[in-house]
This record gives C-alpha cells, sequence and structure tokens, in this order.
C-alpha cells in the first residue's frame, strides 16, 4: 500500500530553446537529506507509529510536515512525429537554505521509455552526462560528491521509476537538470493515446521479501521518498507541459483526458499547452487523439544506423469478430482494497467490477476475490453465473473499503489456482483473471513469475485503477497472461474504459501467432508473441544488417486461420527505432528473469551489453554528469534532503496514514501561510512565445539560462 504527493504553485515554461536541454522526469520527484526535509518527518512501519486502525505506513517511507530547502519546477517538452514521443524534461533545482545540498528525487517515465540524454546547467556550463555501467557511474559521482565538484546521476529502479541525484547544489543556487527519453505511442481501437506519468505512487513492500540487504536496498530506492502533508497546500511541485503533434495525419478528437488544455496550429501540427500554465505533479497526464481520415496508413517505421537497420510495425488484427462464437468463460474478478486505494480509487475499482459482473451471462462461472494484508474469496471455488450469485457478489463488491497493506501475490496464486475449477474443467471453457488495483508494490518480479509458472492455462487482464498507477507491472502482467491492459483513471470513466474490455474478454484472440520475413531475416521483439485482440494492434520492433523482403504475421482465430503481410521497404524513415528495440529487448531478458528461465548473472550481462551499445539508462547502466571544478568550499558540509513527493490526486491521506497525523492548514493570511506563498518556487512563462525565435548557437542557450537562473532567484527571495 502507497503513498504519494501533493502539489505545488504556478510554475512557467523556461527559457530554453527546444535544441538544448532535456529532462526526465514527469513529476514525482524525491530530494533526500540528512537534513531532514521535513522536521517532524515521520518514518517507519504502521507498528512503529501507530495510526489509525486500518493504516499501514510503507516502510521507511514518512511525512514531510514542513517545505524542503530545495524547490523544484519541472518542464515536459514533447514531440510526437508518427507513433513515437520524443520527451524532454527539464527541473529547476532552487537551493533556498544557507548550507550545500545533495538532491536527490524519484520521477517515473512510461514503462517503455528509454533515457538516453542527461544534461547539467550550472550558471554558463554545461556538463553533460556519459552513460556507464552502473557500479562505474556511482562510484564517478560519490567521487565527486566527495572532493566537491558538482555532480547528477540518473539510475534506474524500475523500467518506469528513476531517480536522479544531484550534488553540491550551493546556497542560493540553481541548477538545472535535463533529461531526454522516447516512448512509442499506443493505439487502441484507432485511438492514439500519449501518456506523461506525473508521480510515482510510492510502493508498498511486503515483509517477506526483506531477506537480504540487496532486497533491502532495493526497497528503500522505490520507496525514500517522504509524502507531502496536505497541510502544506496543494501547490508543490508545479509542471508545465507542451506537446507538439505532427501525427502524419489530419488530428481529429484531440482531448486531454484529466487536464484543461489550449490547442493551436493546422489539423496536421498541432499545439497543445496547459490551460493553466502549470498543474500540480500529483496525476498523470493523458492525450488521446484519432484521425480525421477513416483509416491511417501509419505503421511502419524504419531506422538506418551504423549498427544496422531497425524497424517497427504495427500489425492490427481485424476490426470485427461479431461472427464467431462466444465460448463459456470462467472469469475470476481480483479487487485491491488495500489502503493506498483509499477515496476515488476505491470508487472507481469498485464501480469497474459492479459493471463487469453485469456482462456474465448464464453459461458462464465466476468468483471475487478481495485483497488488502490478508484475502477473502466469496466463493470457495468458481460458482455459475445466476442472477442471485451476481446480486450477492455485487453486494460484496459494493460494501469494500480501502484498508491495510497491498499484498497483492497471495491473491494472484489464489485466482490462478481457481481458474479451472468452475465448469467441470471443461477445456473448451475460456478462462480470465480480471485484477483490478493501483499495483503499487515493489516485488513486480514474484507476481510475473506467479503468471509464468501458470503455463498459459489462464487469461490475466490487468485493470489500472487510479491517477498513478504502476504501469510497467499492469503491462508485464497482461503480456506474461496473455491479455490486455487498461486503465481507469477516474470516476466518471468507469463505463467508456470497462466496456472496450468487456467486448475483448467475450472475443477470441488471435492466437498461436508467428512471424517470417521472406527476402531477409530480422532479429524481432517481442520475443514471446502476445495473443492479439481486436482493436489493439501487435507491435513488433526488428533488427537488421539491412532491411529488406515482406515480414509476415500469422495466426488463428478460433479454427480460422489469419494472416497480415507488410512489406518492409515501405517503411518510413523515423530516427528513434533503435532505442526502443533496446528497451524492448531488455524487456525480454528481464521476463526470461522473472520466469525463471536466465539467471541473474547472465541477464545483468546482456541488459549492460544492450544498454552500452544503445546508450540508455537499464538496471545496469547510468548516466553520469561531473563538473570537474570543485565548488563546494574545503570544510563546508554537505546536507542531504528528500524532496516530498505530491499525494496522487484521489488518493486519501487520512487512510493511509491515519486521520491524527494531519495537521490543520494555517488559515488564509496568517504568517505562516504567506511565508509559504513567499517561498514557493515561480518560473517565467515562455511557452507562449516569450523571447521569440532564439537563435542557434550555444552563446544564446547559456545565455537564456543565465537568466532564468536570475528570474529563479528573485522569484524565490
Amino acid at each position: 500500500m502507497p503513498q504519494s504527493s501533493a502539489n505545488r504553485r504556478a510554475f512557467r515554461r523556461a527559457l530554453i530553446p527546444a535544441a538544448m536541454l532535456v529532462l526526465a522526469g514527469p513529476v514525482a520527484i524525491a530530494i533526500q537529506s540528512t537534513a531532514a526535509v521535513a522536521e517532524g518527518t515521520a518514518q517507519g512501519s504502521s507498528s512503529e507509529q501507530g495510526p489509525a486502525t486500518g493504516t499501514l505506513l510503507l516502510r521507511g517511507q514518512g511525512i514531510a510536515r514542513s517545505l524542503p530547502a530545495v524547490r523544484l519546477g519541472t518542464d515536459m517538452d514533447v514531440t510526437v512525429t508518427g507513433q513515437i514521443a520524443r520527451v524532454r524534461v527539464t527541473q529547476a533545482f532552487r537551493n533556498t537554505s544557507d548550507r550545500w545540498m545533495e538532491a536527490s528525487y524519484l520521477y517515473p517515465l512510461p514503462q517503455d521509455g528509454a533515457v538516453d540524454s542527461l544534461k547539467m546547467v550550472v550558471g554558463e556550463r554545461v556538463i553533460v552526462g556519459r552513460i556507464q555501467p552502473r557500479e562505474k557511474a556511482r562510484a564517478a559521482y560519490e567521487a565527486a560528491r566527495s572532493s566537491g565538484r558538482k555532480a547528477g546521476l540518473v539510475e534506474q529502479q524500475r523500467p518506469n521509476m528513476f531517480s536522479t541525484s544531484v550534488a553540491n547544489v550551493g546556497p542560493g543556487e540553481t541548477v538545472l537538470i535535463s533529461i531526454e527519453y522516447q516512448a512509442p505511442v499506443a493505439q487502441t481501437n484507432g485511438t492514439f493515446s500519449l501518456r506523461l506519468p506525473l508521480v510515482v505512487g510510492p510502493r508498498y513492500t511486503p515483509p517477506h521479501t526483506l531477506t537480504s540487504s540487496t532486497a533491502a536496498d532495493d526497497a528503500t530506492a522505490v520507496t525514500a521518498a517522504p509524502v507531502l502533508d496536505p497541510a502544506l497546500g496543494a501547490n508543490q511541485n508545479p509542471t508545465s507541459i507542451s506537446v507538439h503533434l505532427s501525427p502524419g495525419f489530419d488530428v481529429a478528437n484531440l482531448i486531454s483526458r484529466y487536464h484543461k488544455i489550449d490547442v493551436a496550429g493546422p489539423t496536421d501540427d498541432r499545439t497543445v499547452r496547459l490551460a493553466e500554465a502549470a498543474v500540480p505533479a500529483d496525476r498523470d497526464f493523458v492525450l488521446e487523439w484519432r484521425s480525421a481520415s477513416a483509416d491511417p496508413t501509419l505503421g511502419l517505421f524504419a531506422q538506418r544506423t551504423a549498427a544496422g537497420d531497425y524497424v517497427m510495425a504495427s500489425i492490427a488484427p481485424p476490426a470485427n469478430l461479431d461472427g464467431l462464437p462466444r465460448p463459456p468463460r470462467e472469469m475470476v474478478f481480483v479487487i485491491d482494497n488495500s489502503g493506498s486505494m483509499g477515496g476515488d480509487s476505491m470508487e472507481e475499482a469498485k464501480a469497474s467490477l459492479v459493471h463487469a459482473l453485469g456482462t456474465l451471462r448464464p453459461q458462464d462461472h465466476f468468483n471475487v476475490i478481495r485483497f488488502d494484508d490478508t484475502m477473502t474469496r466469496l466463493f470457495e471455488h468458481s460458482v455459475a453465473a445466476t442472477p442471485d450469485q451476481v446480486a450477492l457478489a455485487t453486494r460484496f463488491a459494493q460494501s469494500l473499503e480501502a484498508q491495510g497493506g497491498t499484498e497483492m501475490l497471495p491473491a494472484l496464486k489464489a485466482a490462478l489456482e481457481d481458474a479451472g475449477t468452475g465448469g467441470g474443467n471443461d477445456p473448451d471453457i475460456l478462462r480470465q483473471i480480471v485484477f483490478l488495483t493501483d499495483g503499487a508494490i515493489s516485488n513486480e518480479r514474484e507476481m510475473m513469475a506467479a503468471i509464468g509458472a501458470d503455463g498459459g492455462r489462464s487469461h490475466v487482464f490487468m485493470v489500472g485503477i487510479g491517477s498513478a498507477p504502476n504501469d510497467f507491472l499492469m503491462e508485464r502482467m497482461s503480456t506474461i497472461g496473455g491479455g490486455v491492459y487498461t486503465h481507469v483513471g477516474a470516476p466518471g470513466e468507469v463505463a467508456a474504459k470497462m466496456m472496450p474490455l468487456l467486448d475483448v474478454l467475450s472475443h477470441p484472440a488471435v492466437r498461436d501467432l508467428s512471424v517470417r520475413v521472406e527476402g531477409g531475416s530480422l532479429d524481432l521483439t517481442p520475443s514471446r508473441l502476445p495473443d492479439v485482440y481486436a482493436g489493439r494492434p501487435l507491435v513488433l520492433l526488428g533488427r537488421a544488417d539491412k532491411l529488406a523482403g515482406t515480414l509476415t504475421v500469422s495466426g488463428k482465430i478460433g479454427d480460422r486461420p489469419w494472416e497480415r503481410r507488410v512489406d518492409l521497404a515501405a517503411a518510413l524513415p523515423s530516427p528513434a527505432i533503435e532505442k526502443l528495440w533496446a528497451r524492448r529487448r531488455i524487456t525480454d531478458v528481464e521476463a526470461d528473469r522473472a520466469l525463471g528461465k536466465l539467471e541473474d548473472v547472465r541477464a545483468d550481462a546482456e541488459v549492460e551489453r544492450i544498454g552500452m551499445e544503445s546508450g540508455i539508462v537499464t538496471s545496469r547502466t547510468s548516466l553520469v554528469a561531473v563538473d570537474e571544478t570543485p565548488s563546494r568550499p574545503a570544510g563546508a558540509r554537505l546536507s542531504r534532503e528528500e524532496l516530498p513527493i505530491n499525494l496522487p490526486a484521489g488518493w486519501d491521506f487520512d487512510r493511509l496514514f491515519g486521520q491524527d497525523t494531519v495537521q490543520a492548514a494555517p488559515k488564509d493570511g496568517s504568517e505562516a501561510s504567506a511565508a509559504m506563498q513567499a517561498e514557493a518556487l515561480e518560473l517565467p512563462q515562455t511557452a507562449t512565445g516569450f523571447l521569440g525565435v532564439i537563435g542557434k548557437g550555444l552563446a544564446l542557450i547559456l545565455a537564456g539560462l543565465t537568466g532564468l537562473a536570475l528570474l529563479l532567484r528573485r522569484r524565490a527571495a
């Protein structure tokens, strides 16, 4: 059961030209400090803190009850070309104290994002990061930190969670950190979707996983950031976002799911900005669009490099499967009612479950399992979907309340065991598990291994609930389990999101997939081809010495053969396929590790090799930037601060931490409130054309950065 962040104050776009600086970090930021972020920061488990009944704090996670010394603002600049997004995130750290500070923070990424660039800007100096093996990068950073030199370090904690550390930020100083990453654009039922995670939901660590110092260190890495007490206000960690949308066709039905936006430009080259200039970093930003034409032809891209050719192909299954028979199903619904689901998330999960129960047919069997740090099966085994049993399950779902820890593994194992017990174990019955959760746990590998041990007997469909779900866990469990992942991010979209998923559940998938290349060869990923469902394309990434030939994907829908052919010579040029291929290949390696097919030593070596060759951050490679000029005076102490993360929108702070942990916020007009407002970090607005067209060249870039630093000092004073 996790915890997460609060919010922050208006923050305008930075004066940084698009050609320069790049930061990765949708906004779940944590800055760590021996100086304790907040006086009275709560730490420890529920037994140590003694919160109200029904709550359970994360091990090592605390509450920040005062503002940190280091203030943070984030700007995201995104360019979507075809079906690939290139994201530059720039974060400004302003040290408002009289101490030398080391800052670290956690930030989220799309689960298939590839980080490949780090730049650190201090005054007029730009320090460019280099990719190195993880231990070597960490040693270089620590040596620079000890010697008083400024340094930045980017490390992967999970495929969708990275940490950045910045050493030796001087009193009153502003340091800019810029990271770039790229990720594919998702496509479902003709709708293209860009998701920018903005907050890391803190993760629950099951006690049984803390079996060694290495495991404990891993748990600390994903749960270190304190959660901001809402009593401090909702204006912390502000983020501005700009998206340049050039998908290769005229855009229609452009919507932002959870944030108000302004849109400008022609229909084939849209510019999207936040209507409010900046938003709190407390929920994912999701932008969706469709093609104005009936069927966009985009879906095949290629990149030529010195190392070879790379291709990305999106293969769509038939859109209409209504004529095929719908076999009886055995459905096991698993619902998370742990403390992190408190608030909107619990209501979304219950509404989604009730909606799904209403689609059961008399020939179906079903069961419901609920879990927090305990577990309950509604029925001993799956039962026939009679009106009485469905009504009982509906009442059970509606009665659930969020509390306790997030022990997902026992519930998953129970669901996998239960599937196959209903309907007399008929092999013609389609066995499906629908898992509703925010996925806020740290033991992802155990979950994947459990699904792999099932041997494909059951199909697992993940429903991510809330404003900041663990997409990496959801996507990976769905892929290994032969299902699909769906996100329900707000109570009002339950029906809109669940209806397409339930339609998928009622139709057979394209199964027994195989791929061949005639007239050429390809090293393809994913290595284990998933089942493919109507409206959800199969995305293949391949590598070859020279791209040529015809790609053929074939399989079966029920008893019917199905095939699609793609001429690889027709691929459109793209500069981004190589790193996406590398990221996906690493996912294959990690899946084999989780399933016990590859031992840790070999997996680590392969991940490191791919990361170094492709220049991306992985579990075995990091980006490090070191300034060769010492800046901290000899003898001056270095303090370490954890910047608190926001609580994801819709999460219930009282449910997580206990009602008596929350202190009343200062009344408007009080001295404390005025001081808080005065200390808030505010950046200047440049997204609307301020500064016009900045000329080319490093001199003007540095001039702009210097101006930004002066403005930051003035506004933070």
